[in-house]
């Protein structure tokens, strides 16, 4: 790769709202416990194309990149210098992955702010992206005939579990405003990630990967249950579904995929033994964390390959799932339950799967959601799951300031 790329980071007095600093078009925020960042300015573009080898691609042309790089930072924490993000597509074979390089970013870490500004000889401003080919949204029976054909497909092993997802396109009485999206997207779900990249806003509570030197961590969830009204009646839901053998082996399925997955990287990979409830503000899940050391230097962005897809989004076996819902959906996923994060110089970064998320094209707004289908999924009830998921992300498009008339 041609050109000369320079960086520098300087420390900030002040905590800046992260939130107020993206642009009203294009730009990338992230919000995280760990690292949050907000990019924008010009931005180069990295093209790394569909199929097999697209992260690794990704990670080698930022490489050369960074080869001869000036680079002066005096934070040297995950996320400062320069960054590369990255929204992928679900589907490995879909064109639509992108990756960008900003010029201005502004982060924030273990108590200390910063501000990195970078410059690139041949930078390009960033570009649209398209929302992508089939759009069609799906209607209640459609999803409901392709549950029972999955189920018929699991009766004969065909697989054991695939994920079918729903698109419902909703539009709004002006145009979505993504810093009103993200600011009420975190106020509601605090405990997620919290992202836009361009026209991609979402608040996904699963962690696909974090790299930070040689430790990773992998947050995979699988089996899903509505909060209760009540403590009491929110912990009954908790117990059932702690309980539920249909969520137990959902959740193991996916576990597996990731340690699987994982272990030809590390030396030391432990799962939680038993799994624990995540508590959102209208779903919980069962959760497990999974950590490693790892063996290699490998960076996130090519862990993050190493996952996807999980069987979190998309079923198990891979393959035979992955062929499923290509025939089975009435859309095309395009980077819904794609990877979506960041990586540094260092190959340290955070990479977590676009759930939750809408599309933003003007008034329009395409939301996703999905649900795990196994031999003992009940079709009513897995509708009822897609229904809560999708209204996690329809709540906050039909507030009035998300179109930014009331934001501040």
């Amino acid at each position: 790769m041609s050109g000369k790329l320079s960086s520098t980071t300087v420390k900030l007095d002040e905590a800046p709202d992260l939130g107020a600093l993206l642009p009203s078009e294009g730009g990338v925020i992230w919000l995280a416990e760990a690292t949050s960042l907000v990019a924008s300015g010009p931005c180069l573009r990295i093209e790394v194309g569909a199929g097999a080898g697209r992260f690794e691609r990704a990670a080698e042309l930022f490489r050369q990149l960074l080869e001869g790089a000036e680079i002066r930072d005096e934070v040297d924490l995950p996320g400062t210098g320069p960054v590369l993000f990255g929204s992928w597509t679900f589907d490995p074979d879909a064109e639509g992955s992108v990756v960008l390089i900003p010029s201005l970013v502004f982060g924030s870490s273990e108590g200390l702010s910063w501000r990195t500004e970078v410059e690139f000889d041949a930078a390009l401003a960033p570009a649209h992206l398209p929302l992508g080919g089939r759009a069609d949204d799906t209607s209640v029976e459609e999803w409901m005939d392709g549950v029972e054909c999955a189920l018929d497909e699991i009766s004969q092993s065909a697989f054991e579990k695939v994920v079918l997802a729903r698109q419902v396109t909703v539009s709004g009485a002006a145009p979505y405003d993504q810093p009103a999206l993200t600011r009420l997207l975190r106020e509601t779900y605090p405990g997620c990630f919290t992202f836009g990249f361009q026209d991609l806003v979402g608040a996904s509570p699963e962690l696909l990967i974090r790299r930070v030197g040689d430790v990773v961590d992998s947050i995979p969830l699988a089996g899903s249950a509505p909060r209760g009204r009540t403590d009491e009646q929110d912990a009954a839901i908790g117990r059932n579904l702690f309980e539920s053998a249909k969520n137990r082996t959902e959740h193991a399925l996916t576990v597996s995929s990731v340690t699987e997955r994982l272990q030809p990287y590390c030396y030391e990979l432990v799962a939680e033994p038993e799994p624990s409830l995540m508590l959102l503000a209208n779903l919980q899940h069962l959760s497990t964390k999974v950590q490693g050391r790892l063996k290699r230097n490998a960076s996130a962005i090519e862990l993050a390959g190493a996952l996807h897809p999980t069987a979190a989004v998309c079923g198990v076996p891979q393959e035979a799932a992955l062929h499923f819902i290509r025939n089975a959906e009435t859309f095309e996923r395009g980077r819904y339950a794609g990877p979506i994060g960041w990586m540094d110089r260092h190959g340290d970064g955070e990479w977590a799967l676009a759930l939750r998320c809408a599309l933003i094209e003007g008034r329009t707004a395409r939301v996703f959601a999905g649900a795990g289908i196994v031999g003992d999924s009940v079709p009513a009830e897995e509708l009822e799951e897609t229904r809560l998921k999708l209204q996690a992300m329809l709540d906050v498009l039909g507030r009035e300031d998300a179109t930014g008339a009331q934001s501040t």
